[in-house]
């Protein structure tokens, strides 16, 4: 998706409000793409969602569906939400954004929200976290502690937000060790954790001392702690129950705040769909504690880059980038814009492992 397609996209800031008006009390629905025990994505969003709705005294309701596959299932479960009575619905997985979509048109009285997509319609909104802020973090750490000069990803699926998580470890990797190789193994699923154990054994066997998962379980980290050796973070939850080994921080995506804004929104009558991007800055991402295990010094060097990316002195894609093609993508000193990162559809020269097909 290039500039233009972003900007069309994201025209639904500017699409009317549906007719609204206040209400005491509202059904919300949550679909998560796997079990709300998962320990990383889906558990999350589901934490999230009850403590917002905890916030209104037994005004709201929720109903969730868990493990919904990305497709004609989803829109299934969508439908059905909407015909139950939901008043406010959010999808919380890329693939839901068409049958999102579709549903949405056919009840326009019903609000849908949907996690990390980008199109929107006078009853759709979108809500995404900049997880690349983050992962910079995450990416400076390994890079400054890498022994082995090797990192592994467990990658899900070839979409621009995964994309800009990988090119963001891996320049904040190089930044603090040129010579760094990076390795991918794509797994093509968000939520399967033996397939996430194996992709992690297999990036450790070939050499890699950090392996960095984008994926939506702890079975990465489980099988770093098997392996005996290696290192990892959490992702989207803190995970903080493999501190201090061998998690040594995580990319913690904060929802709560957004629900409850959204939801009493609903509740006030003021609800209208828009486009929400937010990170480090807004404290819709956050980055975990960081574990005695690190260096005092990285400690300090990870703080203070994730505060100059809060800040705003230090944005994570800075020129002189390159494709993996060899085409340059940022001049000297040059800085991404959002549109280049939402359709980001390219790793980085210098990744080893070729773009999936």
């Amino acid at each position: 998706m290039d500039r233009r397609t972003f900007l069309a996209a994201s025209a639904g800031l500017m699409t009317p409000r549906i007719a609204s008006a206040t209400t005491e009390t509202a059904t919300v629905g949550l679909l998560l793409v796997g079990p709300k025990t998962d320990g990383g994505w889906s558990q999350h969003h589901h934490e999230s969602m009850q403590e917002a709705i905890d916030r209104f005294d037994g005004r709201v309701d929720m109903m969730v569906q868990e493990s919904v596959p990305e497709g004609a299932d989803a829109e299934r479960a969508l439908t059905q939400m909407a015909l139950r009575g939901a008043d406010l619905i959010f999808a919380a997985s890329f693939g839901y954004m068409d049958p999102t979509i579709a549903v949405a048109s056919r009840f326009p009285d019903v609000r849908f929200e949907h996690a990390t997509g980008f199109k929107t319609a006078p009853n759709v909104a979108v809500y995404n976290p900049r997880f690349y802020e983050g992962l910079a973090v995450m990416g400076h750490i390994a890079g400054r502690m890498t022994e082995t000069k090797k990192i592994g990803i467990v990658a899900p699926y070839p979409i621009p937000l995964v994309f800009r998580g990988i090119n963001s470890i891996f320049a904040h990797a190089r930044q603090q060790a040129p010579d760094v190789e990076m390795n991918i193994v794509w797994i093509n699923t968000w939520f399967d954790p033996a397939r996430e154990a194996d992709a992690t054994r297999a990036l450790l066997e070939q050499g890699a001392d950090f392996v960095l998962s984008l994926t939506d379980s702890t079975a990465p980290l489980a099988a770093i702690e098997a392996h005996g050796t290696g290192w990892g973070f959490g992702f989207t939850s803190d995970m903080v129950e493999y501190a201090p080994y061998p998690r040594l921080s995580s990319v913690i995506t904060n929802w709560t705040p957004y629900y409850a804004e959204r939801i009493g929104a609903l509740l006030d009558g003021t609800w209208t769909s828009g486009n929400r991007w937010d990170g480090l800055a807004h404290g819709m991402v956050l980055v975990g504690d960081f574990s005695d295990a690190m260096p005092p010094e990285v400690r300090e060097s990870a703080g203070a880059l994730a505060a100059d990316i809060a800040s705003g002195a230090v944005h994570p894609f800075t020129g002189p980038l390159r494709r993996q093609d060899g085409s340059v993508w940022l001049a000297d000193g040059a800085v991404a814009d959002d549109g280049s990162l939402a359709g980001m559809d390219f790793l980085l020269d210098g990744i080893a492992s070729p773009m999936p097909r």
